[in-house]
């Protein structure tokens, strides 16, 4: 109990950024975070939960899909105010592979697909646009399943494995914080993986068509551990982020990579104090600084500034992070828990 209530205090953190945790009527276990602009953005998680707030997050609709209470939204992707696409993560063969639609805010949704092969597990969605999106799943045949859609979530297809490379024994993607995937540009894909004696980094440059594939200098310990979290600030700037979810307070593992040709080679970043915390999730806060960085993970929310050492901004079981154009950050974790940045 005292370890819950200690989680969930907030830290100021450095340059008097400040974050605040926002009520919000659920106890769901929260992983999906989309972010449309300023004022309007959608999460999604647990026992069929979908968050959504047109006010910059002051006050959040909680809405239940209905027919869906066994299903973990853990990945989402929001168009505007009204439309939203919401991925299942689950076995197929269990009837939890699905993606659902809705265009009147959540009142009504649409299941636009439902796989059913053994081995389909989805792990995130992402758009490069408004009609052209990509869902990633865990390896089925030896192969990653990827799944596109043309036009705007209404209908998915599977992409040819030919053009994929193979997985690796036990390789699979973590279906952490939705985001595990990510797009940039019109036609550019990279997600990590974990869970193998390597993790490693997948690339295309033709919306999905077909793939590359990048080692890394992170060699996972178990199942548990390797890189879960992807993002690109341009075409040839990224960073990678893991570690070992079941030791998320410290490993031996590197937790922080990235790139500067495009995802082809992966250096370690600065090390992060305690060295080898886990985390799920990463993003760039600020168009502005674009070496800075902002990680969350069970142990907390983390911040590295440009050209300066990580530094823990504030505690609580967090899942995924997310920044606005502005630079305004959301952040949302286990048992309902969203926090928001104070504006800069």
């Amino acid at each position: 109990m005292m370890r819950l209530f200690f989680a969930l205090l907030l830290l100021l953190p450095a340059g008097n950024n400040s974050w605040e945790k926002i009520s919000v009527a659920t106890s769901a276990s929260l992983r999906g975070l989309s972010i449309v602009d300023e004022n309007v953005i959608w999460a999604s998680g647990t026992d069929g939960t979908i968050l959504r707030t047109t006010d910059a997050g002051k006050n959040w609709s909680v809405i239940k899909v209905p027919g869906a209470e066994d299903q973990d939204f853990r990945g989402i992707h929001a168009f505007d105010q009204n439309t939203a696409v919401i991925v299942s993560a689950g076995k197929a063969e269990e009837g939890k592979a699905r993606i659902y639609r809705t265009t009147d805010a959540g009142q009504n949704w649409k299941i636009v697909d439902q796989e059913k092969a053994e081995g389909i597990f989805f792990d995130a969605i992402a758009f490069w646009d408004r009609n052209h999106g990509i869902v990633l799943s865990d390896p089925v045949g030896g192969k990653f399943a990827l799944f596109t859609s043309d036009d705007a979530g209404s209908s998915w297809k599977q992409v040819p494995s030919g053009g994929i490379p193979p997985a690796l024994a036990n390789e699979g993607a973590f279906a952490a914080s939705n985001s595990c995937i990510t797009v940039e540009g019109s036609r550019n894909a990279w997600f990590v993986t974990g869970g193998a004696k390597l993790a490693r980094v997948f690339h295309s440059s033709d919306r999905g068509r077909t793939w590359t594939v990048a080692d890394t200098p992170l060699h996972p310990a178990n199942s548990s551990s390797g890189l879960f979290s992807i993002a690109f600030r341009d075409a040839r700037h990224g960073v990678a982020v893991g570690g070992d979810y079941a030791h998320p307070e410290k490993s031996d593992l590197p937790n922080v990579l990235t790139t500067d040709d495009g995802g082809k080679t992966w250096r370690l970043s600065d090390p992060t104090e305690p060295p080898g915390v886990y985390f799920s999730s990463v993003a760039y806060p600020s168009v502005k600084s674009l070496g800075e960085l902002a990680t969350v993970g069970i142990e907390g929310q983390f911040f590295k500034p440009a050209n300066g050492s990580w530094a823990r901004q504030n505690s609580g079981n967090l899942n995924t992070i997310a920044f606005t154009r502005s630079g305004q950050g959301f952040a949302i974790g286990a048992k309902g828990l969203v926090l928001r940045q104070n504006q800069r």
